[in-house]
C-alpha cells in the first residue's frame, strides 16, 4: 500500500502516508477482532446457547475490546436477538467491565449493598423471629413477645456498631471483634434474662440461634448481592 502511494501520479507527503497506514491497521484489527468475537460466539452456541454464563462472558469480553459499543449494533455484531434477556445481560457485561475499572463505581455499588441490606435486615428478622418460637415452643410466649425481643437486641447491635464506626472517624483504630464479643455476651445475658432458663439451655439455645442466624443471613446477602448486581 506504502509503495502504491508513492507511485501515484499526485505525490503524497510523507506524513499523510503514515497516517492512512495507521487508520488502515486501526481498521483491520479493529474488523479482526470482530471477526474473532463472531467465530467465538458461533462455536459457543454450537454448544449451548441458552447458557447465561457463557453469553455474559461473552458480552463482557466484547465491552472490554468495545468500550463505547452501541448495544443494538453489538448484539447485530454477535448474532444474537434483541430481546429482555440478552439487553440485561448486556448491561451487566457493562456494569462489571465499569466495576472492574473504576474506584468510584465499585464505591456506589457498594453503598447500594448497605442500602439494600438495612431494608432485608427488617424483612429478615420477623423470618429470624420464627426460630425462637421454635426453640423456645414450650414457654408461654407470643410470636409478638418474640419479636419484640428480636428488634430490642437487635438495637443494641446496631448501638454497639454505631460506637464502632465513631472510633473510626476519631481514628482510634477499634478492634471488630471486641464489639462482636460485647454483642454475643449481652445476646447470651438477655436470653438467660428475657426466657428465665438455666445456663446450660440457654446455652444450647444461644448456640441454635446464631447459627440459625448465620444461614438466614448467607440466604440474605446472597438475595441481596443479586438484586443490587440487577439493579445497578
Amino acid at each position: 500500500m506504502n509503495t502504491e502511494m508513492k507511485n501515484f501520479m499526485i505525490p503524497i507527503p510523507e506524513k499523510m502516508r503514515e497516517n492512512i497506514l495507521i487508520e488502515i491497521e486501526n481498521e483491520v484489527k479493529k474488523d479482526t477482532d470482530l471477526d474473532s468475537i463472531k467465530k467465538e460466539v458461533k462455536n459457543k452456541k454450537r454448544t449451548i446457547d441458552t447458557d447465561l454464563g457463557t453469553k455474559l462472558e461473552i458480552f463482557m469480553e466484547y465491552v472490554k475490546k468495545n468500550p463505547e459499543a452501541n448495544i443494538n449494533k453489538a448484539l447485530d455484531t454477535l448474532g444474537y436477538q434483541k430481546n429482555f434477556t440478552n439487553r440485561f445481560l448486556f448491561t451487566r457485561a457493562e456494569s462489571i467491565n465499569a466495576f472492574s475499572e473504576n474506584k468510584e463505581t465499585r464505591a456506589q455499588f457498594f453503598n447500594q449493598i448497605l442500602s439494600y441490606g438495612s431494608i432485608a435486615l427488617f424483612i429478615f428478622l420477623p423470618i429470624f423471629t420464627l426460630f425462637l418460637k421454635l426453640y423456645y415452643i414450650r414457654r408461654k410466649y407470643t410470636y409478638v413477645d418474640h419479636l419484640i425481643f428480636v428488634f430490642h437486641v437487635q438495637t443494641v447491635f446496631f448501638m454497639l456498631f454505631a460506637f464502632y464506626f465513631i472510633f473510626m472517624i476519631l481514628k482510634l483504630s477499634p478492634l471488630l471483634w471486641i464489639f462482636l464479643a460485647l454483642f454475643l455476651v449481652y445476646l447470651y445475658l438477655a436470653m438467660k434474662k428475657f426466657y428465665e432458663q438455666g445456663y446450660f439451655k440457654t446455652f444450647l439455645k444461644f448456640l441454635l440461634l446464631n447459627a440459625s442466624f448465620s444461614f438466614i443471613a448467607s440466604i440474605g446477602v446472597i438475595i441481596v448481592f443479586l438484586i443490587s448486581f440487577a439493579f445497578f
